[in-house]
């Protein structure tokens, strides 16, 4: 079987280093891929082909006669490409573009939770910056949140600290347009109080198999300071959550998310990823994403012990149901190293040097890479690299990471040093 995936970044790195693990897979293909995937193992190749390039992607797909096709990056579903690919009759794992607008568009999402009855935080969405500011002079500033509707890579999220600061936020996003479009139009939102974390789920449209949840650090430095990003670092399990807490994601969350997006006519099979703040009243959904999270994703996978293949393929069929999902007791902790640019502008062309061994339980999954022509392994973004520690207790995942952390090197490394979970 030949598999490809979708994606550049440590999330397809870490996609297709699992699927090397399948006995049924001749070959993966990774299109653009990175420096991490093109030495992944002897039947993995990357292909020079941007994730966002459609019809250089699907005329690489009908040459090679793709046995499926895996989709990362966001940008892809929301431009299409499932739609697109499958009306040529490939197979493919991701939402149809209709049902990728939950990511695409905050308000959106919004406007499907509310109308299926899932809890989230009250808001309004506005496209002019007088309305915006007239809405929040009624309200405690620095209690609200503002979203840039469209997809922002994680750049869209602004915690105002003053009506002055909301007032500069606004104008940045609907007047001058800062991020390219997609701040236009904003969510405003209340803040709340409670545990943050992020919450999975396999579908083929009508099943849910939930994942581990994970804990995700957003902000560039310690102690939630910084500037949003994708995300700093995460681990898994999140011990928190019992059983019963669990099964209160799926039902009050997942499962009414799930009966939305079918309301619609949304054709989902893939990855639901649903930001959830744990309060008082219990699980309160933020944002709905339409593919596998980064950092998530680098925690995940290694805890996953059911064939990845099998379970896309059952997503794809519609048969979901028919799978057991088994997973590791172990616990992964990974961190981010990035640039010290980052995200403010990518730097590129720094050579990046790996220590030839890497200590027991640990993985590197490349974001930012490439070989360069002398054979040297050099930056392409800001967010270089996750390293993910594997173990059977939380805090020794996390020792194992650290100490992943210090065997890479580059000019400006940056990473969090304060990614330290609960010591059960």
């Amino acid at each position: 079987m030949h598999v490809l995936v979708i994606g550049g970044g440590a999330r397809a790195h870490a996609i297709a280093w699992k699927l090397t693990q399948s006995p049924r897979i001749d070959q993966i293909s990774v299109a653009p891929g990175n420096g991490g995937t093109a030495v992944l193992a002897p039947h993995v190749q990357n292909v020079d082909i941007d994730a966002t390039d459609t019809v250089s992607l699907l005329d690489y797909a009908m040459q090679e006669h793709m046995d499926l096709i895996i989709v990362g990056p966001e940008e892809s579903l929301v431009n299409g490409l499932v739609d697109q690919f499958e009306a040529v009759g490939l197979r493919v794992f991701g939402p149809h573009r209709r049902a990728a607008m939950i990511e695409a568009s905050k308000s959106y999402a919004k406007y499907l939770m509310v109308q299926n009855h899932v809890p989230t935080a009250p808001y309004e969405v506005f496209a002019d910056v007088d309305e915006a500011l007239d809405f929040l002079s009624g309200q405690d500033i620095e209690d609200m949140i503002i979203k840039a509707d469209g997809l922002t890579r994680g750049k869209g999220i602004f915690a105002p600290r003053g009506s002055s600061d909301a007032e500069g936020i606004l104008r940045a996003l609907i007047e001058r347009d800062a991020l390219d479009g997609a701040g236009r139009r904003v969510v405003i939102e209340q803040r709340l109080t409670g545990e943050e974390l992020s919450a999975t789920a396999f579908t083929d449209g009508n099943v849910l198999a939930m994942m581990p949840p994970v804990r995700e650090y957003r902000r560039l430095h310690n102690y939630e300071k910084g500037p949003s990003t994708i995300g700093m670092g995460a681990y898994a399990p999140v011990h928190m959550l019992d059983p019963d807490m669990i099964a209160r994601l799926e039902n009050e969350i997942f499962k009414p998310v799930l009966a939305g997006l079918q309301a619609e006519h949304c054709c989902f099979k893939g990855v639901l990823y649903i930001s959830v703040t744990w309060t008082a009243l219990g699980p309160i959904a933020l944002e709905i994403n339409s593919r596998m999270g980064d950092p998530a994703a680098q925690v995940v996978l290694p805890l996953l012990q059911t064939d990845l293949l099998d379970v896309v393929e059952a997503c794809v069929d519609g048969n979901l149901d028919q799978i057991d999902l088994r997973w590791s007791d172990h616990a992964a902790v990974t961190l981010t190293l990035t640039t010290n640019s980052y995200p403010e502008r990518d730097d590129v062309g720094i050579p990046v040097h790996l220590e030839p061994e890497v200590p027991p339980g640990v993985l590197l999954f490349h974001g930012g890479t490439r070989t360069g022509d002398d054979g040297t392994l050099i930056t392409t973004s800001g967010r270089v690299m996750n390293v993910t520690g594997v173990a059977p207790t939380l805090p020794l995942a996390a020792q194992h990471a650290y100490e992943g952390v210090s065997r890479v090197h580059f000019e400006g490394k940056h990473y969090r040093t304060d990614i330290s979970p609960p010591t059960r």
